[in-house]
């Protein structure tokens, strides 16, 4: 029997997608673990404030900008096809479905690990899924980084920005050229986003 396919999956609103982002999916992507990785965008995660959100349709014109020249990572606009509220398990559960000759594995920071407990499902989470996860500075991961099903990867490079530092900088009226891909900041300076 064929193996099957390793995917990644790394979850996020990606507003907008940053540099910071983008590094972690390809080092994910060229680890080993994993043959490509799917940068999901996630309509409203249900931890997290809607205010600020750009419309679904242009944080994913960004994503595919962004990523559109790397044949390991692929946007993925699942969750959009799915009834809100947008629950992690909700997603791997429809994904095992839609395509059963891949195995789905989630990449989280140690800080997403250390509030891991939140998430709906998370036993099933990780009694059936394997969790990449990548160091966030001033986050141990909890007791969690000892799970059988946790890989913890490290010397992740990684970048301290963040989608809320991007928005209040171009807010600010400061350049951002060097912390977005080309392709997204030129979307972006296009549209006028977060000016505001």
């Amino acid at each position: 029997m064929k193996p099957k396919k390793k995917v990644g999956l790394f979850f996020g609103s990606f507003n907008p997608i940053h540099i910071g982002h983008c590094i972690i999916a390809d080092y994910v992507a060229q680890s080993g673990l994993v043959d490509e990785v799917w940068l999901v965008l996630t309509p409203q995660n249900p931890l997290k404030p809607k205010k600020s959100l750009l419309a679904d349709h242009h944080r994913l014109a960004m994503l595919r900008l962004a990523i559109e020249d790397n044949v390991r990572l692929k946007a993925c606009d699942i969750e959009f096809l799915l009834p809100a509220p947008h629950y992690t398990i909700h997603t791997l559960v429809h994904l095992d479905e839609k395509y059963p000759n891949y195995a789905f594995s989630l990449i989280v920071g140690t800080d997403n690990l250390a509030s891991f407990h939140l998430w709906k499902n998370h036993e099933t989470i990780l009694e059936h899924y394997e969790l990449i996860v990548f160091e966030r500075p001033l986050f141990t991961g909890g007791e969690l980084i000892k799970h059988d099903h946790v890989k913890l990867l490290a010397n992740t490079p990684l970048m301290q920005i963040s989608s809320t530092f991007i928005r209040d900088q171009i807010k600010a009226k400061k350049d951002v050229m060097y912390l977005l891909p080309s392709k997204v900041y030129n979307y972006l300076k296009e549209m006028h986003f977060y000016e505001k």
